[in-house]
């Protein structure tokens, strides 16, 4: 994954040739990687039509939280809220602190992207995970504009066909707790995520993220667990660079040691 500060290299253009600059992906990837993304993903809108229509929201109500809001976590925490018996403003709070994790996501792709000012609005309401899970690999600003492009776009009309669907058919499932689909949505995202932790770093970061989002999960409102599990990140990082200048202190200690018994000889 590149660095923040890290420009984006662009696809090579001979003369007479379609040569990809080292490491570039061809078109045909980036699209195939994007809709297995937004086809996967888009398949559980299913799981939150029902979940909606089980909590006692109404067709219409269910269908224009998936075309307005359009985050399936915040959109499960708020149904599993109205579900449970909790307050609406209360609900929609929490499910409001979890969507905030979006804006973090746009800071890091309006660099990659690069839209024009007048297409950012439009582009802001696909800035989710799984977008953003596609985007930021590419070693290029065309891929990652293909790529984010692609899935954003199968995964807002498949998930809103979905959502139809499940809404409608809540009534056939009966008891929809039992089935337990609000949990369908995190696990494809975990399943997309899981082979991205290459290196120890990512695998410690991303294990001291989910202790700190259960643990802090039954004595803060939803939402807030996440949000605060995202200082696992900077934790590793400070770990790390203490770790780091340990050994740097000890190697030039051995260094100095060294030099001054050569002194002595």
């Amino acid at each position: 994954m590149a660095e923040q500060t890290a420009p984006l290299r662009t696809t090579a253009e001979p003369t007479g040739g379609s040569t990809l600059a080292a490491g570039a992906e061809p078109d045909a990837a980036v699209v195939r990687d994007a809709l297995g993304v937004g086809i996967a993903v888009g398949l559980s809108g299913f799981a939150f039509g029902v979940t909606s229509a089980g909590s006692g929201l109404s067709l219409l109500q269910t269908c224009a939280l998936s075309l307005l809001v359009f985050t399936g976590a915040s959109q499960f925490a708020l149904v599993g809220a109205l579900a449970a018996g909790g307050n609406p403003y209360t609900a929609a709070a929490g499910a409001f602190f979890l969507g905030v994790r979006n804006a973090f996501y746009g800071l890091r792709l309006s660099q990659l992207l690069a839209l024009p000012r007048a297409l950012r609005p439009l582009a802001a309401q696909w800035v989710i995970d799984e977008t953003t899970a596609v985007t930021l690999p590419q070693s290029t600003r065309r891929a990652a504009r293909i790529g984010f492009t692609v899935t954003g776009l199968t995964l807002y009309v498949l998930w809103n066909l979905t959502t139809l669907a499940g809404a409608l058919g809540a009534e056939a499932l009966g008891d929809t707790d039992a089935w337990g689909l609000d949990a369908a949505s995190p696990a494809v995202f975990l399943a997309l995520l899981a082979p991205m932790l290459r290196s120890t770093t990512e695998r410690v970061t991303a294990g001291l993220a989910v202790l700190l989002a259960l643990g802090l999960l039954p004595v803060l409102p939803a939402g807030v667990p996440v949000l605060l599990s995202a200082l696992a990140a900077p934790a590793v990082l400070f770990l790390m660079g203490r770790a780091k200048g340990g050994g740097a202190d000890g190697t030039g200690s051995k260094g100095a040691g060294a030099t001054r018994a050569e002194e002595g000889r």
